[in-house]
Formats: C-alpha cells, sequence, structure tokens
C-alpha cells in the first residue's frame, strides 16, 4: 500500500436541481488509500444498463437538453417534466455518482489485500462510471487471467440477472418460463443458460432479425411480437413447454397481459376438464423487472383468477438465496466470462463523450441488443 495517492479522478455525475433542472458533469474528487481491507480499482469499462439510466438521466426530457462548457467541463441540463416532479423529489440537491457496475485493474491495495495488485476485478456496488474506485476486497470478483475488464465489465447485472430468473422459477416450483426483450444481452445469455442446464424457454421478440439471432444461438422457441401470427406461436409454445412464469423487460403496454392470457389458453388446451368461469386451476406468474415502456401495465383480465402480476429486482433474489449461494452464482459467471456470459457492445466511450448529446441520444434509445460501454480511462 502506498503512503496516500496523490491526484484527482474524474466521476460523472448527475443532479437534479431545485427548479427541476437534471445536470450530468464530471466532478474531479481525490483518488483514495485503500485501508488494510481495500482496494483501489483502475476501472476500465463500465456498461450502461437501463438500470443506470434511471439515476443518469431520471425523467428529463432530453428535447430539452443543452450543454454548457467543453471537454471535461462540460455540463448538460435538461428539464424534468412537472408531472415526475415528485418521483425525483428525494434526490433534489444531492449530486450523486453513477454507475451500477463495471471491472478494471486493481492498482492499489491495503496489507490484507495486497494479492490482488495487477488482478482484473469487477465490481458492484454503483459509482462505476469513474477513473477510479475503491470497494472492499471482499465485494470484488476476480476474474481469471485471460480476461480484460471490458470481458468482466456486465459480470453482475446481466450475467446474476440471467440466473436468477432459472433460480427463481426453480424456487417457486415452475418448470420453463418466458422471457420478453429477449435478443438483449442479457436475454442472449438466458439462451446460453437455459440450452445448458436443460431448461425451457419461450423467447419473446419485436423483431424478425431478432428472433433469427437467438435461433442462431439455438433457442427453440421464439415468438416475434410484430408478427399477426404472435398469439397462436406465443400459445403453442406455451404449450409444448408448460411455461408458467415470464420474466417481463418491457413493463409497461399490453405484453404482461397477452402473455398471462396466452398461458391460460395454453392450461385450458391441455387441461380439457369443465367449464370453469373462473379460469383454469394453473397458476401463472408475470414478473415485471423492466421499463422499456414507461407506460401503464394493461391488463384484460382474460386470464381466469390463478395469476399473479409483480416485480422481480435482482438484489432482492440474492437476499433470499443467501451469501452462500449467490457466490457459487459468482463463481459460475467467473467460469463461463467468455462463453455464456460474454457481453457485447456497440460503441466503447469515455466520460466525456458520454455527456456528448448524440451519444446520450444513442444510448438512450435503449435499443434491444444494442449496448455502450463507457472507458472512464479510455485514451489514458
Amino acid at each position: 500500500m502506498t503512503d496516500g495517492n496523490q491526484g484527482e479522478g474524474l466521476q460523472l455525475r448527475s443532479l437534479v436541481t431545485q427548479d427541476g433542472t437534471l445536470q450530468l458533469s464530471l466532478a474531479k474528487v481525490p483518488i483514495p488509500t485503500p485501508g488494510p481491507d481495500e482496494i483501489l480499482v483502475r476501472v476500465e469499462g463500465a456498461p450502461i444498463n437501463p438500470s443506470d439510466l434511471g439515476l443518469l438521466l431520471g425523467p428529463a426530457d432530453l428535447a430539452t437538453l443543452q450543454v454548457s462548457g467543453v471537454g471535461e467541463d462540460a455540463v448538460v441540463r435538461a428539464n424534468i417534466p412537472q408531472q415526475f416532479a415528485r418521483a425525483v423529489a428525494g434526490r433534489v440537491g444531492e449530486s450523486l455518482p453513477v454507475g451500477n457496475e463495471g471491472a478494471g485493474v486493481v492498482v492499489d491495495a491495503g496489507a490484507d489485500a495486497s494479492r490482488l495488485v495487477g488482478k482484473t476485478v469487477a465490481l458492484l456496488g454503483g459509482a462505476m462510471y469513474a477513473q477510479y474506485r475503491l470497494a472492499k476486497a471482499a465485494d470484488a470478483l476476480a476474474v481469471h487471467d485471460d480476461a480484460t475488464p471490458r470481458d468482466a465489465a456486465s459480470c453482475f447485472v446481466n450475467p446474476l440477472t440471467a440466473l436468477g430468473m432459472v433460480g427463481t422459477m426453480r424456487m417457486e416450483g415452475h418448470t420453463a418460463l418466458v422471457h420478453t426483450a429477449a435478443a438483449s444481452n442479457l436475454g442472449q445469455m438466458l439462451v446460453k443458460i437455459c440450452l445448458k442446464d436443460g431448461v425451457e424457454l419461450v423467447n419473446i421478440v419485436r423483431k424478425p432479425e431478432q428472433a433469427a439471432l437467438l435461433k442462431g444461438l439455438g433457442a427453440k422457441h421464439v415468438a416475434d411480437s410484430s408478427a399477426p401470427t404472435f398469439m397462436d406461436d406465443l400459445i403453442a409454445a406455451l404449450s409444448e413447454t408448460g411455461a408458467t412464469i415470464a420474466f417481463d423487460a418491457i413493463g409497461g403496454g399490453k405484453l404482461a397481459g397477452h402473455i398471462l392470457t396466452a398461458m391460460e389458453a395454453a392450461a385450458v388446451r391441455k387441461g380439457g376438464g369443465a367449464y370453469s368461469r373462473y379460469g383454469s386451476t394453473t397458476f401463472k406468474q408475470v414478473y415485471i423487472y423492466g421499463g422499456l415502456d414507461t407506460g401503464p401495465t394493461e391488463l384484460n383480465r382474460a386470464f381466469g383468477m390463478q395469476w399473479s402480476l409483480g416485480g422481480w429486482l435482482l438484489t432482492y433474489f440474492l437476499q433470499k438465496v443467501g451469501p452462500v449461494e449467490a457466490g457459487k452464482l459468482r463463481q459460475r459467471v467467473a467460469d463461463e466470462l467468455k462463453t455464456t456470459f460474454a457481453s457485447h457492445y456497440t460503441a466503447e466511450i469515455s466520460l466525456v463523450e458520454a455527456l456528448q448529446p448524440d451519444v446520450i441520444a444513442a444510448y438512450n434509445r435503449k435499443t434491444t441488443g444494442e449496448k455502450y460501454l463507457i472507458n472512464p480511462n479510455k485514451g489514458r
């Protein structure tokens, strides 16, 4: 460990002002010195996940976006519509660091963690859109020597979410599952997990080319919501797989209701028996875990009375399974980092580039299959 690190590093901050304005800027913060059980990581990769955009941009109206200053001194401003003022009231006046996860190289460590100096590690815990990140050594995931920070940048959110979906399916007594926005990085991981673990999976996508992508990975059941035969295709896939639990990344709109309706139709088709005005006795579960559509969730109630719609969050799943099981999942990610859990990025951008209006517009599109990686030390 050094006697004390010198200098400053850049950190991306998001602020909501009292007058309802979102501000993004780069703050210069002292490079910290690790304590005995801590490490200092030079961050070289941190993905922009949908969950990051909620803190980074919130409900700001990007049509009002303006930039003052240039380079590291740039400040981005955008108005927050009045109807969203209550939603952001709790963070007014707080300059918040952003970035849920990332990876980099350990450049300094306390005496109890010196074995990690020079190692590539992945971290989950916020404030990752920064050139340097201090962390407890116990919280870091050391990856295999052939893995780069780019390889390890998305070690946590998507891989553990995909594993958590399969784990939740098993814990709740289901035997197959449904996933929406299934051509995403996370969705591709889930396809690989289910193929490897022998789990039946129904994938819902929005474009023919996304269906072709997943079928190229080996996916058997893919339903394209843009196709006129979508509901028939979905019911057929549910009838064949028996899937009764779904994880929905869309959130708003009618898709969750369509899935429950299709599950009910598949259950009735399979079960036969006398008609009941209360529907089948098959329990059907849809979990919303994302908000690609921020509008209201619409249910047509054409699926009987044995159903549930709820929220799902990785953090709560990990708390439920406990540290031992969570450690096993993390180790699986490390072992299969360049195969099952490989991530693909549309572009690698610097902290300065992350504040450019055209780049903001690109990574805020939340387009399935597109993922941006911030490298806080790009070009340094």
